[in-house]
């Protein structure tokens, strides 16, 4: 046996409605259901639990979640458009061989931070006419 698929990814929320709002329109994530003091969302087959933490073991700010965007530029403008208030601009984390990595952070409504993330790969050259 071996771990190596993530089916969940929990995130604390102290208002339950204004986080659900916030993660299905202002951020676009499809609305799976709500259960009590939970909403769930699906993120292309990983299901993302917003949630009233249970207990104060529970209580904590949760991991970055980074969300691959195709496009971070327009992705940022439009994110911008509805209210949210990016603690950084689009920007070059690292060079890799083949493509740059971008990023922007972002705060949900809750105080989990968030980030857009792009794999920006260079433009072929062109081709040679032999």
């Amino acid at each position: 046996m071996s771990l190596s698929r993530i089916g969940q990814i929990a995130m604390n929320a102290r208002n339950i409605e204004r986080a659900t709002a916030f993660y299905r329109e202002v951020l676009g994530l499809p609305f799976l259901f709500s259960a009590g003091t939970m909403s769930f969302f699906d993120c292309q087959g990983t299901r993302l639990m917003l949630g009233v933490a249970s207990g104060p073991e529970y209580d904590h700010a949760g991991s970055v979640l980074y969300f691959t965007v195709d496009d971070i530029a327009a992705t940022h403008q439009l994110l911008a458009s509805k209210g949210v208030a990016f603690r950084t601009a689009p920007h070059l984390v690292a060079r890799m061989p083949d493509h740059e990595l971008w990023m922007a952070f972002f705060d949900d409504t809750e105080g989990n931070t968030l980030a857009l993330m792009a794999e920006v790969r260079a433009p072929a050259p062109p081709a040679t006419v032999a």
